[in-house]
C-alpha cells in the first residue's frame, strides 16, 4: 500500500460529500481508505465480508461502492453482477491484488466502472472516485426515476426494479410524461394533448388503451404498475403528495 503524502485536487462540494460503501476484509486497508476518504469529505460505510457487503449495497443508498474481489462469504464478482442487475447506475470501483489483463477484463465485464490494483495511492483512488461520480452525475441528467421505475432518455431503455421493460415509442412517451408529473393527477385531455398532440376528443379512448398497455408491461409478478386511476378525472403515477 502506497501511503505517501500527496496533494489531492479539490472537487465540488457535491462530489466531495458523496456516500461511499467500502467492501474490504483487510483491516489495514479498511482503516487507511476510510480515514483517507473521510478526510476528503466523503461519508464512508464499511462491510468486511461479501455477504454483508452485498446486502448493504442492495438495501441501502450509496453513490459509490469500492469493492475488493477476494472476500469471505461471497466473491466480489458475484456482488458486481448482483449490483449491475439491481442498480445499473451505481458506480463500482474494484480494488484487487490481481492485476493481469484477464482479471481486469473480467471485472469490467461483470459491471465494474473502474479497476485499481493493489498497492495503490489514496490520491489515485480519490481521483477515480471523483471521476466516476462526475460521470454518474452527468448521466443522471438523462435519467428519470420514480417509484421503482427508471427511464434513460438517451438510450430509451426502461427498467422496473432493475428488470428491463420493452416499450413501443408511444408507450415510452406516455411513461415519460407520467414520470415527469409523478404524484400529480393528469386528466385524459392533458395526456392526449401532451403525448399525441390531439385536442380534446371525447370519442377516443386511446389514453385508456395505452395506460392498459403500460400497466401490463410494468407489472412484475404480484406487484402491479404504480399507475392509479382517479375516478372521473384521469390517471396518476405514484402516490399523490
Amino acid at each position: 500500500m502506497q501511503q505517501e503524502a500527496q496533494e489531492i485536487p479539490r472537487a465540488s462540494p457535491a462530489v466531495r460529500s458523496a456516500s461511499v460503501l467500502l467492501i474490504e476484509d483487510e483491516p489495514g486497508i479498511v482503516d487507511f481508505v476510510r480515514r483517507g476518504l473521510e478526510a476528503e469529505g466523503f461519508t464512508v460505510a464499511v462491510e468486511q465480508d461479501g455477504v454483508a457487503g452485498e446486502r448493504t449495497a442492495l438495501r441501502e443508498s450509496f453513490e459509490m461502492v469500492v469493492l475488493d474481489l477476494m472476500l469471505p462469504g461471497r466473491g466480489g464478482l458475484q456482488i458486481l453482477r448482483a449490483l449491475r442487475d439491481a442498480k445499473p447506475g451505481l458506480p463500482v470501483i474494484v480494488l484487487t491484488a490481481r492485476g493481469e489483463v484477464e482479471d481486469r477484463v473480467t471485472g469490467l465485464e461483470a459491471g465494474a466502472a473502474d479497476y485499481l490494483v493493489k498497492p495503490f495511492s489514496l490520491a489515485e483512488l480519490v481521483a477515480r472516485i471523483r471521476a466516476q461520480l462526475r460521470t454518474a452525475a452527468e448521466a443522471s441528467a438523462t435519467v428519470i426515476q420514480g417509484e421503482d421505475i427508471e427511464v434513460n432518455l438517451l438510450t430509451r431503455r426502461v427498467r422496473r426494479a432493475g428488470e428491463a421493460v420493452p416499450l413501443s415509442t408511444t408507450e415510452f412517451e406516455l411513461l415519460v410524461y407520467l414520470l415527469r408529473h409523478r404524484g400529480q393527477v393528469l386528466s385524459r385531455e392533458q395526456i392526449l394533448s401532451a403525448v399525441w398532440g390531439y385536442e380534446h376528443d371525447p370519442a377516443t379512448n386511446i389514453v385508456d388503451v395505452y395506460i392498459g398497455y403500460l400497466r401490463r408491461k410494468l407489472r412484475r409478478g404480484e406487484s402491479p404498475a404504480p399507475i392509479y386511476t382517479v375516478r372521473s378525472v384521469g390517471y396518476r403515477l405514484g402516490h399523490g403528495g
